[in-house]
C-alpha cells in the first residue's frame, strides 16, 4: 500500500523504539521514508502500510531512533586538522605530549609548521603555561605552534619566535598576552591575541583544498555520532570557499551553517564583506548567513570579561578580563548585521560580556525592530542571574557546552582561585530552562569531545560521565534527558534557521540516528555509553550499516 500521492516508501525502519523529539513526547515504533523526506511515523503495522515491492525493510529489535542531532557551536575542520596533525586532547602529561610532537615531526620532514593542539591547562596548573625549551628540545629546527584545549592560548617553539618577531622588547597586543620570565622574555605561551597574531600572521594557513580535506575527515567524526548538521562557529574565507567547493560537489552531506568571522581588529567595512560572502556561498545545504562575534576570553586565563574583578594576585595582574569588542562598535555592528538580515552568533563567558551581548541585541531589537533572525549567545559561563530573562524578551538563544558543566579539576584548580564565590553560578543551564529561553547545544569541538552523549550524560548528571559517585557541579543546575535531547536536536535546528529537521514526523526531512540502546532505561548503562549505529541525512545512510 502507498499513501495518497501513490508511491510507497523507500526505506522503513521498524521494530524500534522511536523517540520523535516532539512535544508531545508521543511514542512509535517505526518511521517511513522516501526520498529525502519522512512519509509516515507510527507503529509498526500503521508504517507497514507504506510497503511496496522495492521499499527496503531495516529493523532495529532493541535500538532506538532518534532525530539526528545538530551542533550548534564546533569548530570541526580546526578538529579534523588535529586530528590529522599534533593532537594531544588524549593525552595527560607534559612528557606525553613531547613524545607524540616529536614522533609526528620525524615521521613529516617536510613540514613548514608543525600544528595541532588539545593540550590541557591543568597539566602545567604549577606554572605559567608550558615552555618554549621543552619544544625546542623536540623540535628545534622547525616552528611549532599548538592551541591549548579551550583555543585560547597557544605553545610555541623558539623558531615559531623567532619568526613572529617576538622578543622581551615586544609589547603585548591589546587583546592579549605574551606569558614572560621576570627579565621579559617569552616563556612560549602566548594568551589570546598574542597567539592569534602569530597564527594570522607568520604560521602557514591551509590551502582551500586542505581544508575540503578536514572538513570530509570532520564530517565522518560527527555522522559517526549521530549529528546531521551543524554551525561552524569560524569561518573565514579559505574555509568558506572550502565549504562551498565541497557543497558544488555534492561532497557535503550534512547542513551547514557558516558563521563568519568578524574580526575584532577591523571595523563596520566588514558588513559589506559579509554581505558579499553570504551571495556567493549560500546555497543548497550550506548556509552563510550568520556571522560570529567573539566578545571576551575565558576565566581560566583572566579574559573573560567581568562585571567584578579577578580574586587575588589574579585581580591585581588583570583585573575584569579583556572585552574585544567594545559596547558602542558592537551595538552599531549588531544593528547593522541585523538590519541586514544576520544571524549573530555572540562568543561571551564573563557576566559582562554576556550583558553587552545582550545589550547589543537590544539596541537591534529598537532600531530595527523584531525579526526571524534567531541571534544567540555561545558559552554563558558565568552570567549574572538577573540577565537570565533577558534571553528570552529579546528573542536570543542560549547556547550551551554542557560537557563543560562538571566538577572537573580544572574547575577546583584553576577556575575557582579566579572567580572565587562565583563559582557557585558556572553554567546556569537549568536556570536558563527555567527562564524560558530558547536552548540548543554544541560541543565546542575540538576544545571538548564532539560526542553529544557525553555532553548530554553531563547535562543531566552535572558530573564526570561515568563517575556518579562524584559530588556535581550544583545539582539545581541539572535539566532532564529528554529536555537536553530536544536542545540538541529540535534546539540546534532551530538556531540553524533549519525548519524540517530535528522532529521525526510526516513531511520533516529523514535526519535521524539509530541509538544501540534506549538511553532512557538506565539499566543498559550511563547515558554516554551509547553509541550510533546508523546515521541517515536526508534519506540516505552516511554511516554504519543500512541493514540489521
Amino acid at each position: 500500500m502507498s499513501d495518497a500521492h501513490g508511491a510507497p516508501a523507500d526505506v522503513i525502519l521498524a521494530d524500534a523504539e522511536v523517540w520523535c523529539g516532539d512535544a508531545a513526547r508521543r511514542p512509535a515504533r517505526a518511521v517511513a521514508v522516501r526520498g529525502e523526506r519522512i512519509v509516515a511515523v507510527g507503529t509498526d503495522d500503521d508504517v507497514r502500510a507504506f510497503r511496496g515491492a522495492e521499499t527496503e525493510v531495516m529493523t532495529f529489535p532493541g535500538r532506538m531512533i532518534v532525530p539526528g542531532f545538530q551542533d550548534a557551536h564546533v569548530h570541526p575542520a580546526i578538529g579534523a586538522r588535529n586530528l590529522m596533525n599534533v593532537n594531544l586532547d588524549d593525552l595527560h602529561s607534559a612528557q606525553d605530549y613531547l613524545d607524540r610532537i616529536a614522533r609526528v615531526a620525524a615521521a613529516n620532514p617536510d613540514l613548514e609548521w608543525i600544528v595541532g593542539g588539545g593540550w590541557y591547562n591543568l597539566v602545567f596548573a604549577a606554572t605559567d603555561g608550558p615552555r618554549k625549551e621543552d619544544l625546542d628540545a623536540v623540535v628545534p629546527d622547525r616552528p611549532v605552534f599548538l592551541l591549548n584545549s579551550d583555543v585560547h592560548a597557544a605553545w610555541v617553539n623558539s623558531k615559531a619566535l623567532e619568526l613572529a618577531g617576538l622578543t622581551a622588547d615586544s609589547p603585548d597586543p591589546w587583546d592579549g598576552y605574551l606569558v614572560r620570565d621576570p627579565d621579559g622574555t617569552p616563556t612560549g605561551t602566548l594568551q589570546e591575541g598574542a597567539a592569534y597574531d602569530v597564527l594570522r600572521t607568520v604560521a602557514a594557513q591551509p590551502t582551500v583544498g586542505q581544508w575540503k580535506t578536514y572538513l570530509l575527515r570532520a564530517q565522518q567524526e560527527l555522522h559517526a555520532l549521530g549529528i546531521t548538521g551543524w554551525q561552524d562557529a569560524w569561518v573565514e574565507p579559505d574555509l568558506l570557499r572550502a565549504y562551498r567547493e565541497l557543497a558544488d560537489e555534492d561532497a557535503l552531506t550534512a547542513r551547514v551553517v557558516a558563521s563568519m568571522w568578524w574580526d575584532r581588529h577591523g571595523g563596520m567595512e566588514q558588513v559589506d564583506r559579509v554581505v558579499e560572502q553570504r551571495a556567493w556561498a549560500s546555497g543548497g545545504r550550506l548556509d552563510a548567513n550568520t556571522v560570529k562575534i567573539m566578545l571576551d576570553g575565558c576565566p581560566e586565563s583572566c579574559t573573560a570579561s567581568m562585571l567584578e574583578p579577578y580574586e587575588g594576585a589574579f585581580g591585581e595582574r588583570h583585573d575584569r578580563g579583556i572585552q574585544f569588542v567594545d559596547a558602542t562598535s558592537l551595538a552599531e555592528a549588531v544593528v547593522a548585521l541585523d538590519a541586514e538580515g544576520f544571524q549573530v552568533h555572540q562568543h561571551a563567558l564573563g557576566d559582562r560580556a554576556v550583558r553587552g551581548a545582550l545589550d547589543a541585541i537590544e539596541a537591534a531589537r529598537a532600531a530595527n525592530g523584531w525579526n526571524d533572525a534567531r541571534h544567540h549567545i555561545a558559552h554563558l559561563q558565568l552570567p549574572d542571574p538577573a540577565d537570565l530573562p533577558r534571553l528570552r524578551h529579546l528573542g536570543v538563544a542560549a547556547n550551551l557546552q554542557s560537557f563543560w558543566a562538571q566538577p572537573d579539576p580544572m574547575v577546583a584548580e584553576i577556575t575557582r582561585p579566579r572567580v572565587g564565590d562565583r563559582t557557585a553560578r558556572l553554567y546556569p543551564i537549568g536556570a536558563i530552562r527555567a527562564s524560558g529561553a530558547v536552548m540548543c547545544m554544541g560541543s565546542d569541538w575540538p576544545v571538548t569531545t564532539p560526542n553529544p552523549w557525553l555532553e548530554l550524560e553531563v547535562a543531566v548528571t552535572r558530573r564526570p560521565p561515568g563517575e556518579p559517585e562524584v559530588d556535581p557541579l550544583d545539582a539545581s543546575q541539572c535539566i532532564d534527558l529528554a529536555t537536553a535531547m530536544a536542545a540538541f536536536a529540535r534546539g540546534s535546528a532551530y538556531v540553524n534557521h533549519d525548519d524540517e529537521a530535528g522532529v521525526l514526523a510526516p513531511g520533516m526531512r529523514a535526519d535521524l540516528a539509530v541509538l544501540d540502546r534506549d538511553p532512557f532505561d538506565r539499566s543498559r548503562g550511563a547515558i554516554g555509553e551509547t553509541t550510533v549505529e546508523m546515521t541517515m541525512a536526508s534519506g540516505t545512510v552516511v554511516y554504519g550499516s543500512p541493514t540489521t
